[in-house]
């Protein structure tokens, strides 16, 4: 059975309580508060002594909004509609995310001339409680009109259907659909207001923090199979492919905690011809993190008897000329492994890393692929693509774990939402990405497919079995391996050899 691209709509079971939705509208403004500056002093106190309205949505979000303005304005502090928009979401959003991005729509609307005359039409109540199912229809047809308005340039639509959506869906909502619902609306107002604000073209707002993400990427692990599956998938083509050599040089684009490499090692120090020398090169987000886990890695080499050094780079691989950062030797046999996520850049120029790839001439080149186009692609079709996506993977989530389960939530929150504003944000202005897959680049490039139809798919086939649900899907397909959530195509396992 192959991977069916066949994307679901709505997120799985409807669980989750309908919100009232309140009718809103803009009062006239003061146009001489926006020739000031604000306070982010000023405006983290208000929302800390206000911390209780946070908790739950506010039926009269302008009042609210002109209640701040008001109460900054009365300390004789400066501020500006654009400089408030910008520091409300770091005061707001740890408390209610959702009533952050529905009033950074309001403030958003006093900035335009005539916005202030725009308002959100009434609901009657008849016409909200709805049936759980419809709900969810009504909300994810919100987020479309919202990219299609902002496709068009037509930023007040887009408003009107955002702020609808920000009150409708949560992100601490039992239902899958309200939570990815809440993430993508939040992330597509990032997006307006870097647009319409800044006037510029948007930069990704890469705002985790080291260690939070670091801690989610272990319960990541924990309690799904798409990241080990990466690991078994590349350590096992690995070792085969440098079964016969007694010095080896691994490199890892993007090494984080190398949960990875520690059952590489015991594979290595096991082999009947005694264990390789190994020299692992990690690039990585901070000095920091290299080091921890440098010496981690270290100190586990050493308890197997493995000879070991590692080298940590902060820098994003096509920033560098790897030939003189990492001193390959000729009695070394490279391997190279990249695992993609959304998180946060690792290559700056894909065609750079490209080259670099070609003048290591690995012996083997491990890639775990997302099935997502990160190219420079319209807003719609980047959109489009991306709610399919963390539908399916919300979906997988919410099977596995209820909705109180508090490992469910950090990924979601930290993992997930981050990628999710990531990709509607798309790359950085300057940056080269493929428009298509790594895969049909690296088959152009000089390099020829090694199968994991083998040893590597009777790993993830065991690795499967270690999970309780018949949910996910695991396929090979042309010497690639390719794992799903009810036959949606999550990430594509290849392995490669430079041949010329």
């Amino acid at each position: 059975m192959s991977c069916n691209i066949c994307p679901p709509f709505c997120a799985s079971a409807i669980l989750g309580q309908v919100l009232s939705l309140y009718a809103i509208s803009t009062q006239p403004t003061n146009q001489s508060i926006y020739n000031h500056t604000l306070s982010p002093q000023s405006l983290h106190y208000y929302c800390y002594s206000n911390i209780s309205l946070f908790m739950s949505v506010t039926n009269d979000l302008d009042k609210f909004a002109m209640d701040l303005i008001d109460a900054i304005a009365k300390q004789q502090l400066s501020l500006s509609i654009p400089q408030l928009i910008h520091n409300v979401h770091d005061s707001i959003q740890p408390y209610n995310p959702s009533l952050a991005a529905a009033l950074q729509l309001r403030l958003l609307a006093l900035l335009g001339h005539d916005h202030h005359q725009t308002k959100v039409h009434e609901h009657e109540p008849s016409q909200l409680l709805i049936n759980f199912e419809e709900k969810e229809i009504h909300i994810f047809t919100l987020l479309l009109q919202s990219a299609n308005s902002i496709s068009a340039n037509d930023f007040d639509s887009a408003y009107h259907s955002l702020l609808v959506v920000s009150q409708l869906a949560s992100p601490f909502s039992s239902s899958p659909a309200q939570r990815i619902a809440a993430y993508f609306s939040e992330a597509i107002l990032a997006h307006v207001i870097r647009l319409r604000v800044l006037g510029v073209i948007p930069t990704p707002v890469h705002f985790f923090q080291h260690q939070h993400l670091g801690m989610a990427f272990q319960v990541f692990n924990g309690i799904t199979p798409f990241i080990k599956f990466s690991h078994f998938t590349a350590n096992q083509a690995i070792q085969e492919a440098l079964e016969q050599e007694d010095r080896v040089h691994i490199i890892d684009f993007d090494i984080m905690q190398g949960l990875q490499w520690p059952g590489l090692f015991h594979i290595l120090a096991s082999r009947p011809q005694g264990p390789p020398t190994v020299r692992l090169t990690g690039f990585g987000l901070s000095p920091e993190s290299l080091e921890a886990t440098g010496k981690r890695l270290a100190s586990f080499a050493d308890s197997l008897g493995l000879s070991f050094q590692f080298h940590g780079i902060t820098e994003k691989v096509g920033n560098l000329n790897l030939e003189q950062v990492i001193s390959v030797t000729e009695k070394e046999a490279v391997a190279v492994h990249w695992l993609h996520h959304s998180l946060y850049d690792v290559s700056a120029s894909d065609h750079n890393t490209l080259l670099l790839l070609q003048r290591l001439k690995p012996k083997v080149v491990t890639i775990v692929e997302q099935n997502l186009n990160k190219g420079t692609r319209p807003f719609m079709a980047r959109f489009t693509e991306a709610i399919h996506y963390y539908s399916a993977m919300f979906d997988s989530l919410a099977a596995t774990h209820n909705e109180d389960n508090e490992s469910r939530s950090i990924v979601e929150h930290e993992i997930l939402h981050c990628e999710i504003r990531n990709l509607i944000g798309g790359p950085v202005a300057g940056e080269v990405k493929f428009d298509d897959q790594w895969r049909v680049k690296l088959s152009e490039s000089g390099f020829r497919r090694l199968s994991l139809a083998g040893n590597a798919a009777a790993q993830a086939s065991l690795l499967m079995s270690m999970f309780d649900c018949d949910g996910y899907s695991l396929v090979e397909e042309n010497g690639t391996l390719k794992l799903g959530w009810k036959n949606f195509c999550l990430l594509t396992a290849s392995a490669w050899q430079f041949i010329s």
